[in-house]
């Protein structure tokens, strides 16, 4: 019998992609934003590593026209430790000579001189527009060097082709196609670190605070920033608000004093403008509330303060994917490939085509003109939609005779470990829940304390000032519901609770598979159950990211910075680190990238004495170079023979006479702290999302005065799927999930393990099958897709 056909095997490989005899030049260019250096040593060490040449322009464009030293080579060392500064190492200016026909024929000169045909540039709209000009010229700008005789025919020959790709780097978060462009999270940051610190000193007297935030032509970051404070009002260029908005808001502001609120805050996006096209100042609010309220009113402009200070986590992975990415994309260009730029959507790098992106930036700057918001709205992108929608529903309270009565009851509770960013979510959860005309209920203590009837019903107010919080104010516990079926079920019934959300971690996915079977015997069960994944673990299956895990991710990154800095006086020094997770790689693997690891071990990714006999060796060769320190992460539950103790004592002793260790237990400090913008917006949008899948389902299961469900797709888990967020049954993900080590059996981001070995000089196998499908920004994005949730 004929032996049936080998399935060809379509995947593409890094080791299959060769620069050599390539130039690549990288510049950043436009205002600088945080994660440009993370994106500029990305594609240095990337482009070293497929050994092409890899070139720093300074002072973007200005460097391009100038030439000479502006133009400089670059070494594996030159870009390290620039991973956690802000800016940009190697300067931006803007350039009005390049503008000029002139100016880029001596910038193609500098660049023929030295054999550069690929161009990496880092910016916004403009710097990018700029570079798909000096493409479009390029054959013409050679023939007139030729012509000049300032080069000869083989060198117009050899550099007939000038391929660029793009990486946005702008913290308005203005440019369409992509998601979150680089510099926006830890510009959030910047501003919710001030509203922190501001919230306690309005508190303390009462006070009414106006927040300018930078944003001209975009609402982006006010938007955000309102959000993850529960700001009262935001003023934004995309929804000016209506004739007779200043009533209104001082109505809102009056209500919520009333309502035993202390402080206000209001959030002004630098371009806003009410519909009249006339702008809205901050100082205009300030007059407006102190002459209608008499509110004692402060203005705070934040101004530069936002594009400073060191990239967040979730900029330094984005840049780094980025910058990878860009690389990939240069060695695949062909003459016929448009320029394109590398992209987030969902959690997936795509490539775009640069001029449709830009196309479709300006087209929303045209509509908002034409004061057609609606239109400049939905071509921001869904991102953004999602937004402004949630941000709606959250944002004004309605008087009770204006809401539906739906007669419902619905529950919310938190299981498992604490994790930040649950607070917002409940909070979210509740305002919905009430503006959708349901009774809220909030249980204390998790499944224990609803069997206990630890259960009371919670009102708009009492959740007011909660987004900002860390922890779990509801209370929460690992306890399974197991045990407690007849108690539970007896609770439903007494307080006659028609659906439940939970917010928590495995224990929470592992309950809700517990209640859901338990459905035949106990009928009270039979009502609609959704679960939101937060744990800073990340190993719920059925989500790529949970709530949470941002949040403890930036715990990582920004102590492993210091412990890092703690080095710089004493050469040649280890740190061996130990991160949380239970079983599950993430928090090591993703705050390895984020913080520059040399080496990262985790359950998933067996090693054995070889390995780490390898690792100290490699060690040892950095420590000969200008580079002296090591940073080794481990996951707390990765080997448990090689233990950190283990791993610190063998590394101590092979490492005797080149090198000395230190080791960090990084502990509780992970699951502590106020929840970063991501975790705050990521956990107010997934809860907004479940409430009004939870309103839809009980509309559909209400028959007979009462509310049955049985069927498996209404015991549900909403997750982050790549570029979505779906409803997924719990019983269906029962395969997926690996229940002794509590991870699922498939993760994601096991693929950003190559791509940080190869940041660290580990040659490495990479598969980059999931690269090089150029897509186009016109075409419907998928209609839940949400994506602030990106890494």
């Amino acid at each position: 019998m004929a032996a049936p056909p080998k399935r060809q095997d379509t995947r593409k490989f890094i080791e299959n992609l060769s620069g050599a005899g390539k130039s690549i030049a990288v510049l950043t260019s436009g205002g600088d934003a945080q994660g440009m250096n993370a994106a500029v040593r990305a594609v240095v060490r990337m482009g070293i590593y497929v050994e092409a040449k890899v070139y720093f322009i300074h002072e973007g464009y200005q460097g391009m026209v100038d030439g000479g030293d502006n133009i400089k080579e670059a070494t594996w060392e030159s870009v390290s430790s620039m991973l956690q500064v802000g800016g940009t190492v190697i300067g931006s200016a803007r350039c009005k000579e390049f503008r000029s026909r002139d100016g880029r024929l001596k910038a193609a000169h500098n660049l023929v001189q030295r054999s550069i045909t690929n161009l990496c540039v880092i910016g916004g709209d403009g710097s990018l527009t700029g570079a798909n000009l000096f493409r479009e010229e390029w054959s013409g700008l050679l023939d007139e060097l030729l012509q000049q005789g300032l080069i000869d025919k083989e060198a117009a020959r050899s550099n007939s082709e000038l391929h660029i790709v793009g990486m946005v780097g702008s913290i308005d978060n203005d440019f369409c196609g992509t998601d979150m462009t680089i510099g926006t999270d830890s510009a959030l940051h910047r501003i919710i670190e001030v509203v922190d610190a501001i919230m306690t000193t309005a508190q303390s007297h009462q006070r009414t605070f106006v927040l300018e935030v930078m944003g001209r032509h975009c609402g982006y970051l006010a938007l955000v920033s309102g959000l993850a404070c529960g700001a009262d009002w935001v003023f934004i260029p995309e929804m000016p608000p209506e004739d007779g908005w200043e009533d209104n808001m001082c109505q809102k502001l009056s209500e919520n004093r009333a309502d035993k609120k202390r402080l206000n805050i209001i959030i002004v996006s630098e371009g806003a403008i009410d519909s009249h096209n006339k702008a809205i100042t901050p100082d205009y609010i300030k007059d407006l509330v102190v002459r209608c309220l008499g509110f004692d009113t402060r203005v705070t402009i934040l101004g530069h303060v936002q594009r400073g200070g060191t990239p967040s986590a979730f900029d330094r992975i984005l840049a780094s994917r980025m910058g990878v990415e860009a690389v990939l994309a240069l060695l695949e260009a062909s003459p016929t490939t448009p320029a394109c730029v590398v992209s987030l959507v969902g959690n997936q790098a795509v490539r775009l085509p640069l001029m449709e992106c830009v196309h479709l930036t300006q087209e929303v700057q045209k509509a908002m003109d034409e004061k057609k918001f609606e239109e400049a709205v939905r071509l921001r992108g869904s991102s953004f939609e999602n937004n402004l929608s949630t941000y709606r529903l959250l944002s004004y309270r309605k008087a009770d005779s204006e809401l539906p009565n739906s007669s419902f009851n619905v529950a919310v509770l938190n299981v498992g470990a604490p994790a930040a960013g649950m607070n917002a979510a409940v909070r979210s959860a509740v305002r919905v829940g009430i503006t959708e005309g349901h009774k809220m209920f909030a249980v204390s203590d998790g499944f224990e304390g609803f069997s206990k009837g630890q259960i009371k019903e919670i009102k708009w107010g009492d959740v007011g000032g909660w987004t900002g919080q860390g922890g779990s104010l509801l209370g929460t516990k690992r306890t399974l519901p197991g045990k407690h079926l007849d108690k539970i079920a007896e609770q439903i019934k007494l307080h006659n609770i028609n659906a439940l959300l939970v917010i928590g971690g495995f224990e929470a996915y592992v309950g809700l598979l517990e209640l859901s079977a338990a459905r035949d015997q106990h009928p009270e069960l039979c009502v609609p159950m959704v679960m939101v994944p937060a744990t800073v673990s990340n190993n719920i299956p059925g989500s790529d990211l949970s709530i949470g895990s941002d949040t403890a991710l930036n715990a990582i990154t920004h102590t492993c910075d210091r412990i890092k800095q703690s080095a710089s006086g004493t050469k040649r020094r280890v740190f061996i680190i130990e991160t949380m997770g239970g079983y599950c790689g993430y928090l090591a693997t993703v705050g390895g990238l984020a913080a520059g690891a040399d080496t990262v071990y985790i359950y998933e990714e067996p090693f054995d004495i070889r390995d780490l006999q390898a690792n100290v060796e490699h060690l040892t060769q950095k420590m000969k170079t200008s580079i002296q320190r090591g940073l080794v992460l481990r996951n707390e539950n990765s080997n448990e023979n090689f233990t950190t103790d283990f791993i610190y004592q063998l590394y101590t002793e092979e490492g005797r006479g080149v090198f000395d260790c230190r080791k960090n237990i990084l502990g509780h400090m992970q699951q502590g702290g106020a929840p970063s913008p991501f975790d705050r917006n990521f956990g107010t949008k997934v809860a907004a999302k479940a409430i009004q899948w939870i309103t839809q389902t009980l509309k559909d299961s209400y028959k007979g005065g009462r509310v049955f469900t049985n069927s498996e797709d209404t015991a549900c888990l909403l997750g982050m799927r790549r570029r979505a967020l779906v409803f997924q049954p719990v019983s269906q993900l029962r395969d997926e999930s690996d229940f002794v080590h509590r991870i699922p059996k498939e993760q994601w981001w096991l693929k950003l393990r190559p791509l940080m070995k190869i940041l660290a000089k580990y040659k490495t196998s990479y598969d980059v099958t999931d690269s090089g499908q150029l897509e186009h920004v016109t075409r419907v994005r998928p209609k839940d897709a949400d994506a602030s949730a990106a890494i």
